[in-house]
């Protein structure tokens, strides 16, 4: 069931979060750290209610944030529709024990579906040029790779800017 996050599953989203940075940094892939995810942005996302959660016999398994508010970064990305009726995927995540079974598949075709429903002109997102696993990911569903963008916090390399136009 994929249902909207509240401040009580935000303990539970940090762990698997870090988890997944772990998973990823043993992989040589450092997309995630000590700065990013963070807990005041998945407070801000329940807030906001963007939010997602995965739970499956009620256990928490991943999550997802489906926005309407573009980030400054993205401002001078050459997107393929115009920036007023769009979407913006972060913080795309499955605990690491539960990967490789469908579920980013599945948070995937919720956000897609969500879009479609509110017609929604694109839905957008960055990720790490790093991590060739998550842009074969993104292109299987037929997301284009547009331009590069950097969160220098995060890491020297860049992040690839994708766009699925609806």
């Amino acid at each position: 069931m994929i249902r909207k996050a509240t401040k009580q599953d935000i303990n539970t989203i940090m762990l698997i979060t870090k988890a997944c940075a772990k998973h990823m940094q043993a992989k040589g892939i450092f997309q995630w750290n000590e700065y990013y995810p963070n807990r005041d942005a998945f407070i801000n996302d329940v807030e906001r209610r963007e939010l997602y959660v995965l739970e499956i016999d009620q256990l928490l398994m991943g999550c997802v944030v489906i926005s309407t508010f573009m980030d400054k970064e993205y401002e001078p990305i050459q997107w393929l529709t115009k920036s007023n009726n769009n979407i913006y995927i972060h913080r795309l995540c499955i605990h690491p024990n539960q990967q490789g079974k469908g579920y980013a598949q599945h948070l995937m075709e919720f956000a897609e579906t969500y879009a479609k429903e509110h017609n929604i002109n694109s839905i957008r997102l960055d990720t790490f040029s790093q991590n060739n696993r998550n842009q074969k990911f993104y292109e299987k569903r037929g997301y284009e790779r547009l331009d590069d963008i950097y969160f220098p916090k995060q890491s020297e390399h860049p992040f690839h800017c994708y766009e699925l136009v609806l």
